[in-house]
């Protein structure tokens, strides 16, 4: 290596010329590093990336299984057997402690671990030059010396020396703290500059805001500023979601009832007689199994196996906690381009003075034909054609390129490629213009403005190219191009040539309006311009948006288109996918304009009926975030460009587009789609809301299950009645029947009919009242059923206290199994509904039958359980009363669902 291999950020750099930087990284702007040197260098500095955090270790795991209060009842139930010299039942308990222990570290490791590998799908792409070639790579690629393309809603790879700055600003809060932009340049500072105010340093993890700018990597990885603080900061602790919170905080609460409740059992036991060892072991075993320590393990698995669900269909969660709240989406604030279109943008309509361009072919680079009167163009309208598509290649930051085997090299914002492969069918290169014209400043793309310029350099002068928004460009402009010279645009002129912009937009077409001028300096870019002609470029609506509305219409969720672009052409893509009927109210439709208005008069009602919104500026989006929060909606907007950030964080659900999205938009959102598919959106809120489902099944399961057990052995001791249940019988079954179906319905795919009701309120709680009077319904009912089992067995099948205790036991494992069937969403569904689909329910079942009949009949086990093998009076008995929740279960349901919350009533009822 040359000098290169020694300079970085702290040799200065700010310090020294652009060109001398340059220099001494041994590379030329124009031409960057070449593949080999990319490679040699990557071995010198390594990779521009930092540690990753840590795994945790899996002793953590393991050793925070032994915590909990379930672990340290085992442990008292524990040591009172050996005190009390029985060391079977001791030796039994601690069997049930290592089984326990396992099954919640094996759950909690794989949660860790997939929490883990879900942050490997993140990547950050950044444009470069090589090898003479614009081109994108991976930000983990980069190496000291790399030639960097950045502009506004870019995210910094690495420490760059800035050499070119268009209006360059950067966001460097990650870094200082300071929240307002920081103005960059290109001009050297002096030696002793502090950190904070090298304005011709791009640092890592900064991001730019405004303006565009090229510069030269002099820090990558762990030699960036950033890289050094993270060095020093030690990896935060993982927050826990506020579902996870919720469950843990249920799960306190119930612990202490629990225990209280057990404790008062203990003393009415002794007081009736009971042995102490007994009486206390059965309040530890109460304890135990009623006791839901592993909520939020399951909730945690079930919001893990989400994301990974979620990432296959090409929605990538940044946050967990989004995964909860997709399912209380009420509304979508969703943009046009990309989302709801192909984003495919291509030319087909050019408006010169004179003449109505066709174009043809407009796809691929070289391949337009131009056709004006259905006759291919000619002098001079092709003159001005020309004209037309020279401004509005120079006026680009776009990049199309052809390789010499045929490959073509596109970067850049899709609207400005069309340009360019448009302007390529008549021979016009933007980098063969550059050579000759230089670029020498850039005004960069204002969306108030909704314009940009660019100046270059000529023999004669200066030129200046501007393109924009036809409403703002056009009535800027004072002359027009025709085919004998440039005329006068006067006002009736001006209002022709919007009229005719006007009809390109209600036909769904995307209008941009190119004009130029000639100076000597460019004094004000965007004053006195002559105006070339107007683009109309198509992006025809994406193949099933509509079937995606449609979905959402059903789920009562309104779909809100929120754009930048001509109100006419909002409205005609609107129509086209069904998001509002034909012979819509106009109320339907507000500009940015009107939108004004209705904010500042708080007609909130009117805002929230609208269903298309154009011609919207960055802060009109905030607003309309804030208007439907305030109402109770739960908002998702989608984004792709800088100015997108603040509403993408504001919303509920910040929605980035992966494709065509920003670095900071991504950075801002919670989920990114991969495909910028507004079915994708529709796909997460589905399994959104099955999530919560599954993880309200599971408690729901859970805790009427352990009320069952609770109620049992109270209702006996109360009545002085024989104990039904033995404490490893309790332990026995709340590690079988309590812990497999419980998982298994917090893994599950969710009913299909979830997306045919109305959203759940987002303040809903995991439990309402509703759910809460099912549980104890549930557990009554099993535990009537398993004390009536008893008692038949007692007095009508006169079996003895220990066959009589086995019915009991086997009665309740199976009605406890075939209680899984009573968490379907739909009751009316017997057969074919997601219960029975879920094939880890039928997993868990037959895993759940295998134990139980191994503790009747294998001889170590029924003997350290104390059970005895029935006859086929008893097996009849278990059966018949078994099945007996099951069958009630639907009646149950009739009681509770009448206002139950959460499942929601049907959209169409």
């Amino acid at each position: 290596m040359t000098e290169s291999a020694t300079l970085r950020l702290d040799n200065h750099a700010w310090a020294r010329e652009p060109e001398e930087v340059l220099e001494g990284l041994a590379v030329e702007p124009l031409q960057g590093l070449d593949a080999n040197e990319v490679i040699r260098r990557q071995d010198v500095f390594g990779h521009n990336e930092l540690a990753a955090p840590s795994k945790r270790p899996i002793w953590s795991i393991l050793v925070a299984q032994f915590r909990g209060v379930v672990t340290l009842l085992l442990v008292a139930a524990t040591v009172l057997a050996f005190l009390f010299s029985d060391f079977a039942e001791g030796i039994a308990i601690i069997v049930v402690i290592v089984i326990n222990s396992s099954i919640g570290f094996i759950t909690e490791l794989r949660a860790v671990r997939s929490m883990e590998n879900l942050r490997q799908l993140v990547r950050i792409d950044c444009v470069v030059v090589r090898d003479g070639v614009i081109g994108s790579v991976a930000a983990a690629e980069l190496v000291p010396g790399d030639i960097v393309l950045f502009e506004a809603g870019d995210l910094v790879p690495a420490d760059i020396r800035v050499i070119e700055a268009a209006k360059l600003e950067a966001d460097e809060s990650t870094l200082t703290g300071e929240s307002l932009p920081v103005r960059k340049t290109r001009d050297a500072l002096a030696r002793e500059t502090p950190l904070l105010d090298r304005n011709n340093i791009v640092f890592s993890g900064t991001s730019v805001t405004r303006g565009s700018g090229r510069g030269v990597v002099v820090g990558t990885g762990a030699e960036t500023e950033f890289g050094r603080i993270f060095h020093h900061v030690a990896t935060a602790k993982a927050k826990q979601t506020p579902l996870e919170e919720r469950l843990d905080a249920l799960g306190v609460w119930l612990a202490w009832i629990v225990i209280g409740i057990a404790v008062l059992l203990a003393i009415v036991g002794i007081a009736k007689g009971r042995e102490i060892l007994l009486a206390v072991e059965v309040a530890i075993a109460l304890s135990v199994a009623a006791v839901p320590e592993g909520l939020a393990i399951v909730a945690t698995i079930a919001l893990a196996r989400g994301m990974w669900r979620l990432a296959k269909r090409n929605a990538l969660i940044t946050r967990l906690s989004a995964v909860e709240t997709l399912g209380a989406v009420s509304v979508i604030l969703t943009d046009k381009t990309g989302t709801l279109t192909e984003n495919r943008m291509a030319v087909t309509t050019i408006l010169l003075d004179n003449c109505d361009v066709d174009v043809a072919g407009g796809e691929a680079p070289g391949d337009a034909t131009f056709f004006c009167d259905e006759h291919t163009i000619a002098a001079p309208h092709a003159d001005t054609l020309d004209d037309l598509l020279r401004a509005a290649t120079f006026c680009s930051n776009a990049s199309l390129q052809v390789t010499e085997d045929g490959q073509t090299v596109a970067v850049g914002d899709p609207t400005e490629l069309a340009l360019l492969v448009a302007a390529s069918g008549r021979g016009i290169w933007r980098h063969a213009l550059l050579a000759d014209s230089p670029e020498v400043h850039e005004e960069p793309f204002d969306p108030d403005d909704k314009r940009m310029a660019t100046v270059h350099e000529q023999p004669a002068g200066v030129l200046v190219a501007v393109k924009g928004a036809p409403e703002t460009l056009i009535p800027g402009c004072v002359a027009v191009r025709q085919e004998a010279g440039d005329g006068r645009l006067d006002t009736e002129q001006c209002q022709r040539w919007l009229a005719r912009a006007e009809r390109l937009a209600r036909k769904g077409l995307r209008t941009i309006a190119v004009a130029e001028k000639t100076a000597g300096t460019p004094a004000d870019p965007f004053a006195d311009l002559t105006l070339l002609g107007v683009f109309g470029l198509e992006d025809p609506a994406r193949e099933g948006v509509d079937h995606a509305i449609h979905l959402c219409q059903e789920a009562g969720i309104n779909v809100v288109m929120v754009t930048g672009d001509h109100a006419a052409t909002a409205r005609n893509i609107a129509t086209t996918i069904g998001a509002v009927q034909e012979g819509a109210a106009p109320q339907t439709f507000v500009s940015g304009d009107n939108l004004d208005q209705l904010l500042d008069e708080n007609r909130d009602d009117e805002i929230l009926r609208a269903r298309v919104f154009s011609r919207v500026s960055p802060e009109q989006k905030l607003k309309l975030i804030s208007r439907f929060q305030d109402r109770g909606h739960i908002v998702a907007m989608t984004g792709d460009g800088v100015n997108d950030a603040p509403a993408l964080k504001k919303a509920d659900i910040g929605v980035a587009m992966g494709i065509r999205g920003t670095a900071v938009a991504k950075e801002a959102a919670a989920m990114v789609l991969q495909d910028d598919d507004l079915n994708t959106i529709v796909v997460a809120v589905a399994h959104g809301r099955a999530i919560f489902q599954n993880i309200r099944k599971f408690v729901v399961y859970l805790l009427s299950c352990n009320v069952s057990e609770v109620l049992i052995v109270s209702l006996a001791t109360l009545s002085g009645a024989p104990l039904p249940l033995l404490p490893l019988q309790i332990l026995f079954l709340n590690l079988v029947t309590d812990v497999f179906p419980a998982l298994a319905l917090g893994v599950g795919e969710g009913s299909p009919i979830l997306m045919q009701r109305r959203p759940r309120p987002a303040t809903e709680p995991i439990l309402t009242r509703a759910l809460w009077f099912g549980i104890g319904l549930h557990g009554f009912l099993m535990a009537c059923v398993v004390l009536s089992a008893m008692a038949i067995s007692v007095f009508g099948l006169g079996y003895a206290m220990p066959q009589a205790v086995t019915v009991t036991f086997c009665t309740l494992a199976f009605a406890q199994m075939w209680h899984v069937f009573n968490m379907r969403d739909d009751m009316k569904r017997v057969f074919t509904n997601e219960i029975v689909k879920n094939y880890w329910i039928w997993g868990a079942l037959l895993l759940c039958l295998v134990l139980v009949l191994a503790a009747v009949y294998v001889p170590l086990l029924r003997d350290v359980l104390a059970l005895t093998a029935p006859d086929w009076r008893g097996w009849a008995l278990i059966v018949m009363a078994s099945l007996v929740p099951l069958l009630t279960g639907p009646v149950v349901r009739l009681v509770t669902d009448r206002d139950r919350p959460g499942v929601g009533s049907s959209v169409r009822n």
